[in-house]
């Protein structure tokens, strides 16, 4: 059993950069379906439950700590590959269709939280509201807003297994679907010629650059001192029983990562350092899971497939209603739901000359899906 706080947050970094070098080095098949975000906490989880951790004060201390500074330097550092300008080139149709594929995924999980309320724990908003943020943004967004509204970490885990499995066939059904295009737009009378006017070059969000060294070191002294920041002007701000502190610093770093995709520090941007620093809190959350309670976990994955079964629903009353094409509504749920990680890949499916709107709207969902996630868990914590 680890005892030392030392000892207990070096094996978590070493495992998160064993987890880093297989996803980079190892392209298995097994994680087009299972997320190494998901394989990572699964294997922590089980040391804890191993008993491993100790549940002493050092590490508790320890875990809060590290927790605390490196959210919001992980929020900034994820931010700063933003593409501001980008998105104001998509055109007010697709940008429609985004935000009503956000919508219906805000009142699908508002609507089956109500009717699962009564089977689930009284704090479970707390983690339906952190998922809301995954299927609005990505992982972040979701680690971002369960420890704004402090959700237990038990729960965390249910979610994480209930987004994964349903996050899968949800992609897998998307891309099915793609070769029936044009039969789906026929049924709702949807015209294409849109496309033809936008105008993304696929070199403004290329992602595949060299990340040296220098850089890295920067971005870590930069990344800590925005965390320095937040903490310090976080508790001068106003708190109130749903705004918490927590809930400023996510808002602070996450304008102060907008901010910086605009400046010089764009070009210094590191995929790798920001996915290290999720991977750590993510194996951080897993750290502290027990046992407890694990039978529920069925429920969270029911509760997960009614919530997407009930957003394709709307959205596909939206498309005949508005005449919208497979293309843009399939793709608009993806960037929110799977975000950069598969809606490139969905878009491609249709045309490879589409997959930087596919990045684009992806990158959206990822900037308001914290803020999108917050109101979720905000109705939900009063229903």
């Amino acid at each position: 059993m680890i005892e030392n706080g030392f000892l207990y947050i070096s094996l978590l970094c070493m495992i998160v950069l064993i987890a880093i070098l297989t996803e980079k080095k190892l392209h298995y098949k097994l994680f087009e379906y299972l997320p190494i975000v998901v394989i990572l906490y699964a294997f922590v989880m089980m040391l804890s439950f191993g008993e491993l951790f100790a549940k002493n004060e050092t590490i508790g201390d320890i875990y809060t700590v590290s927790k605390a500074y490196v959210l919001p330097a992980m929020i900034f550092l994820m931010l700063l590959n933003s593409n501001i300008q980008a998105i104001f080139k998509l055109s007010k149709k697709m940008l429609l269709v985004f935000f009503l594929a956000m919508g219906s995924i805000m009142f699908s999980f508002i609507s089956i939280y109500f009717l699962f309320k009564p089977f689930l724990e009284s704090n479970a908003w707390k983690a339906f509201g952190a998922l809301s943020g995954s299927w609005m943004g990505g992982t972040a967004n979701m680690v971002a807003i369960a420890d704004s509204v402090k959700a237990d970490e038990i729960q965390m885990g249910y979610v994480l297994i209930s987004d994964s499995i349903n996050y899968t066939f949800w992609v897998m059904l998307l891309l099915t679907l793609a070769p029936y295009a044009l039969r789906f737009n026929r049924w709702s009378k949807a015209k294409t010629d849109y496309i033809d006017s936008l105008d993304i070059p696929r070199d403004n969000i290329d992602q595949n650059r060299k990340e040296e060294l220098k850089n890295i070191v920067v971005l870590i002294i930069v990344a800590l001192g925005i965390s320095i920041i937040c903490q310090n002007i976080a508790p001068f701000l106003p708190t109130g029983d749903f705004v918490s502190q927590t809930t400023w610093i996510v808002i602070i770093a996450t304008s102060l990562g907008l901010v910086g995709s605009m400046g010089l520090l764009k070009k210094l941007h590191s995929p790798t350092l920001a996915t290290a620093l999720l991977y750590l809190i993510i194996a951080l959350i897993a750290s502290r899971a027990t046992l407890q309670d694990i039978d529920k976990a069925p429920l969270y994955i029911l509760a997960g497939t009614a919530i997407l079964s009930l957003h394709a629903i709307i959205m596909i009353i939206f498309a005949k209603i508005f005449k919208l094409d497979l293309f843009i509504i399939a793709v608009a749920s993806l960037a929110n739901i799977g975000g950069v990680a598969s809606a490139p890949i969905l878009a491609g499916a249709y045309s490879k000359t589409l997959i930087p709107i596919g990045v684009i709207m992806a990158m959206f969902g990822y900037i308001l899906g914290t803020f999108g996630g917050l109101i979720v868990a905000k109705i939900l914590s009063i229903i």
